[in-house]
């Protein structure tokens, strides 16, 4: 039952005390009941979840009233608030069974929330690892492709590099080149300069240029010019000699697109002969030009 319906009846019950002008009868019972009544009229869950069973309370209250407006038997004021109060305890009975319920199903929201909750952080996990690992596989292919780009690349080089390297020796085999501690040696005989003298002859000039072709072929390669002279004649001309003919080989280079840093020159004049100055044979032989072809790094080893 309401409030409103409660004071309705309170009303009514007032009314009709003041029609009687006589005071209601009361028994312990009764005031024991509207105690009772009063405390499940004030309770909110009541409404909520037992207005039926509150209502047939209130009705029985109502006719307890009655009875004590009437000033009939304690007898039957107390059956009547007896059935009030039975009322009374069944609506509170089934409000707690109610309230009860309702928080079993709530709980079992809350439970089945969580269950949910925890699937679904679940799902995002797996999902997560999921995006993860084909991150990493895309990671993983993407090394993959580079590491065979990169074989593709160091082979075409490693191919490239050897083709240079078969072509540079069969131009240095065309130039009669040695190999020798310190690295390729062309050597350019007597032959190739005009007789006593630091100027190319024609052959010294084409074999110059086939020099050059191989530097121009191998960026990173560098070249040492070393002059030589026989013992004839002073040690002076001798050393000068040396000098100039270098200086011819490496003007040549030079001249025909070599950068200067690339080609260094040295004189060593009657030093370091290659045979006796005994016979004019062997002098011809130490009247030359040596040039010492660098490795890759582009460093010539000092004699």
């Amino acid at each position: 039952m309401t409030n409103k319906t409660l004071t309705a009846t309170v009303l009514a019950v007032a009314a009709l005390l003041a029609a009687c002008g006589s005071t209601p009868k009361a028994t312990t019972l009764l005031d024991q009941t509207r105690v009772e009544y009063r405390m499940a009229q004030a309770s909110p869950n009541v409404a909520t979840y037992a207005p039926l069973e509150m209502k047939q309370a209130s009705d029985a209250m109502a006719k307890a009233e009655a009875a004590s407006v009437e000033r009939e038997s304690d007898a039957d004021i107390d059956n009547l608030a007896y059935l009030a109060r039975q009322k009374i305890a069944l609506t509170q009975e089934v409000t707690k069974r109610k309230v009860a319920e309702a928080d079993i199903a709530n709980a079992g929201k809350q439970r089945d929330q969580l269950v949910l909750d925890q699937r679904t952080n679940e799902a995002n996990a797996a999902q997560i690892r999921a995006n993860a690992a084909m991150q990493a596989a895309v990671v993983a292919q993407n090394d993959a492709a580079n590491a065979k780009q990169q074989t593709a690349l160091a082979q075409d080089a490693n191919a490239d590099a050897q083709a240079r390297n078969a072509q540079l020796e069969a131009q240095l085999a065309e130039l009669a080149a040695k190999k020798t501690e310190r690295g390729m040696v062309i050597t350019m005989g007597d032959v190739l300069f005009a007789t006593d003298q630091a100027s190319l002859t024609s052959n010294g000039v084409a074999t110059a240029q086939k020099l050059a072709t191989i530097l121009q072929n191998n960026p990173q390669r560098n070249v040492l010019v070393e002059g030589f002279a026989d013992s004839t004649g002073a040690t002076a001309y001798n050393q000068a000699l040396s000098e100039r003919r270098a200086g011819a080989v490496q003007a040549a280079l030079q001249g025909m697109g070599i950068a200067p840093n690339r080609v260094a020159m040295r004189g060593y004049g009657e030093s370091f002969p290659v045979a006796g100055n005994d016979t004019a044979p062997n002098r011809q032989l130490n009247r030359r030009v040596e040039i010492v072809l660098s490795d890759d790094s582009g460093r010539v080893m000092a004699r």
